[in-house]
């Protein structure tokens, strides 16, 4: 008799675990059973039991969820809840919170979910690519590569990025570039954000054996929705530059005014363009600036094409060094 009682409260179990799950319906009238482990950038990923591989569903697509996960949800107006999803009715959705149902939201107002049940692993994402080429005339071989890795929580976000340039051609110095850092942003209300980064240059182009930066600011997102992000941020720098050549050693203040737009309702491509002004503090009249262009195109299998275009300015380069240099690169990557 004992073991028939856990026999049946196994099976209960088990039961319970097959039912208690998260519910989708789409507006073709599809219905998704299984569990969903987030949305981001108008993309929500579900598992589910009759799949291998997690389905990618647009998120305008969906018309009903029902969620006995708990979520972190970000609202486009920057408010950050955790609870559980439940429609409120045809076309709104409501939040369950420890504290009760939260007010109704549309759906497009729900730009970000992340499941509080996912490990370290799930929260991480990261990307690399390469690319090569070689030319006959002058024996031109180039090496390009371009990585990423972030992680994402509540209440804030780190990334890590490098990319380098090696190119070497018969009769010519070589060429090489590379940079890359750490990057911080702690989430404040209203859409406001903390950024805190530290990243580095290294350009034989512009004479520069070792560029560091540190900067802290305060930001805002202007736009954030399931189409775009925009957000834009002032704050102070820290500079201190290493030459290759006999030129002495620099260290200087900075101020910063910067935007970012992140464009990915685009089909399978994905727009994301920086711009990055220093007017120095302690060097009268010197300005530089950075500007970055990312183009990615999603191919199957989490693969992709990659076109980057990367430029700096400074109107008081070292001597002998030119006051612009810009990379344009082509790489082919996989993203996880």
């Amino acid at each position: 008799m004992k073991n028939i009682i856990i026999l049946f409260l196994l099976l209960m179990s088990n039961i319970g675990a097959v039912y208690a799950q998260d519910s989708l319906s789409l507006k073709n009238n599809d219905q998704l059973v299984g569990e969903v482990k987030s949305m981001d950038r108008g993309v929500l990923t579900i598992e589910t039991d009759y799949s291998k591989s997690d389905f990618k569903v647009e998120w305008d697509e969906v018309k009903w969820i029902s969620t006995t996960s708990t979520f972190l949800v970000t609202l486009s107006d920057g408010s950050r809840l955790a609870g559980r999803i439940q429609m409120a009715d045809s076309a709104k959705v409501s939040i369950l919170t420890e504290d009760g149902p939260s007010n109704e939201h549309t759906f497009d107002e729900i730009v970000y979910m992340n499941s509080v049940n996912k490990g370290f692993w799930d929260q991480l994402s990261a990307s690399i690519s390469l690319g090569y080429s070689v030319t006959k005339a002058g024996n031109l071989r180039q090496f390009t590569s371009r990585s990423n890795i972030g992680y994402r929580t509540k209440r804030w976000v780190a990334d890590a990025s490098y990319n380098g340039l090696q190119s070497n051609q018969d009769n010519v110095e070589p060429i090489q570039r590379k940079d890359g850092g750490l990057t911080f942003n702690l989430f404040l209300p209203k859409d406001w954000y903390f950024p805190v980064s530290a990243t580095f240059l290294s350009n034989t182009e512009q004479k520069i054996d070792l560029r560091l930066l540190g900067k802290v600011g305060i930001g805002k997102y202007l736009i954030h929705s399931n189409n775009a992000y925009w957000g834009v941020s002032v704050g102070v720098n820290g500079n201190v530059e290493y030459f290759s050549d006999d030129s002495p050693d620099k260290s200087s203040m900075e101020g910063f005014v910067g935007t970012e737009l992140n464009l990915f309702d685009v089909g399978d491509l994905s727009l994301l363009t920086k711009v990055i002004l220093y007017p120095s503090i302690t060097e009268s009249g010197r300005l530089r600036s950075d500007l970055s262009l990312d183009t990615k195109y999603d191919l199957p299998l989490d693969f992709y094409i990659q076109l980057g275009f990367t430029m700096n300015y400074d109107n008081r380069a070292t001597e002998g060094a030119p006051s612009t240099d810009y990379v344009f690169q082509t790489t082919f990557g996989w993203k996880w």
